[in-house]
């Protein structure tokens, strides 16, 4: 089987063909073309080595005059509402902000902890969300389970964490579980932060939004790539993609990494160093805002050689409204 696919590039003046000859099973492939103001992301898929139907999704709900497929993104492709890909359904993806206006948001003086305490067993895991007005954010972000027993830290920098809020996601599993948020800044730096929970009940109740299915469809709908320990993998993103999501696991063995967005050479707008005693019962998930052009993530895994792991890194939103300067389109995105 052969099949070739080509676009042309205005803002390059060149064509990019692409021909998959004998590729064997299963066949994943997904990219992003601009035109003008209508980008059209697609994800194709052949399951089978003697199946020779390749299914495009479009994520941007398709265009006049050309068919509109399902999007594997949610919605109208935005990352906005939920849609079946394949009779299964994709989280409802939500900016940042827009969650923590709905959220009661506790403010951390500089230099001063906050706790929040969940006996419950049934809290699976919990979403913590920081922003600041527009000034830097230093804090450290652990996970206690039990008195001395801290199976998960962070320390966290956010060159402006109004325009870049924080958002991750801690897995809770057992009980007698707690949330600390130290704000190492000085007073003239406050934070606001929230902790949203997660059980059993709420879980099934969200189906596809919950946080658990946001894990898992990243998870499920790309192939990670393997960092071994000291060494660096870096992800360019171009401006359409507003923010980006991350999710590093290891096999059970403990994970330490650093997770860098940068915008420029050597340019740290946020910083996560994190710790995780066991990369696979408590993965690191992370939504990183990537507004502007030339953002990059850069992951190191600070652990020796014999402590790899496993990172997907993927957009998570997109601005279906992006215009390249000079009103061209635009680009093409493979994964």
């Amino acid at each position: 089987m052969e099949i070739s696919l080509l676009f042309l590039i205005n803002s390059f003046s060149f064509g990019a063909a692409f021909i998959l000859h004998g590729a064997p099973s299963p066949l994943h492939f997904r990219g992003t073309i601009c035109s003008g103001q209508k980008p059209l992301a697609f994800v194709s898929s052949r399951q089978h080595h003697d199946d020779d139907r390749i299914i495009l999704h479009s994520t941007s709900g398709g265009r006049e005059g050309s068919p509109s497929f399902p999007s594997p993104l949610g919605g109208d492709g935005t990352g906005m509402g939920s849609s079946p890909v394949g009779g299964a359904m994709v989280p409802e993806y939500k900016e940042t902000n827009a969650i923590m206006a709905a959220e009661e948001l506790v403010k951390v003086q500089g230099d001063t902890l906050k706790t929040w305490s969940f006996k419950s067993s049934t809290i699976e895991r919990v979403q913590v969300l920081m922003k600041t007005e527009g000034r830097p954010l230093n804090c450290n972000l652990d996970l206690w389970e039990g008195p001395d027993n801290n199976p998960t830290r962070m320390q966290v920098y956010i060159e402006d964490a109004n325009v870049r809020p924080f958002n991750a996601i801690f897995e809770t599993p057992g009980a007698q579980n707690a949330v600390a948020i130290r704000n190492t800044g000085t007073m003239e730096y406050p934070l606001q932060a929230c902790v949203v929970p997660e059980t059993q009940d709420t879980m099934a109740a969200s189906g596809p939004n919950s946080l658990a299915a946001q894990v898992d469809t990243l998870a499920g709908s790309v192939v990670p790539r393997t960092v071994q320990g000291g060494a660096v993998f870096t992800k360019p993103f171009d401006p359409i993609v507003q923010s980006v999501q991350i999710l590093l696991q290891t096999d059970g063995r403990p994970m330490n990494a650093r997770v860098e967005l940068l915008q420029g050479p050597n340019n740290q707008k946020q910083v996560v160093e994190l710790y995780s005693e066991d990369g696979r019962e408590r993965p690191f998930f992370a939504i990183f805002e990537t507004p502007g052009s030339g953002n990059v993530i850069r992951i190191v895994n600070t652990a020796t050689l014999e402590y790899p792991l496993t990172a997907c890194v993927e957009p998570y939103m997109i601005d279906e409204d992006f215009v390249e300067e000079g009103g061209r389109g635009g680009f093409f995105i493979v994964d």
